[in-house]
């Protein structure tokens, strides 16, 4: 019986020298930090439940996308990436401003 690499080399899959990771790093070192994002807090066509919206941050969808999920986690909610924005379930304004500026963004609360 062959090795799970032997079987992965014989499928066509080759395996690259460089780590995952190192591809977010290159992604997030050409990120312009210095435009503001706003947190405002939406109940509008929700039927009264409150979702956190993020907007003004940059238009990546692999980022994006990267971000919501790193947000998700640190708020312990749901949420989802619709049309360039991150919405997050809740009244999170406060932790996603915290996460937001650990990360080097510059961020104001919009609305109410």
């Amino acid at each position: 019986m062959s090795s799970l690499q032997e079987q992965l080399q014989k499928l066509g899959f080759q395996q690259t020298d460089a780590p995952a990771e190192n591809a977010n790093d290159d992604a997030s070192a050409t990120i312009d930090k210095s435009q503001i994002v706003r947190i405002q807090r939406q109940t509008k066509g929700r039927k009264g439940k409150g979702v956190t919206v993020l907007f003004d941050l940059p238009q990546q969808p692999s980022l994006l996308a990267d971000y919501a999920s790193q947000l998700r986690k640190t708020c312990g909610v749901g949420g989802a990436v619709k049309d360039g924005t991150i919405e997050l379930q809740g009244d999170q304004r406060e932790k996603a401003k915290l996460w937001l500026e650990q990360h080097e963004f510059k961020v104001k609360l919009a609305g109410g």
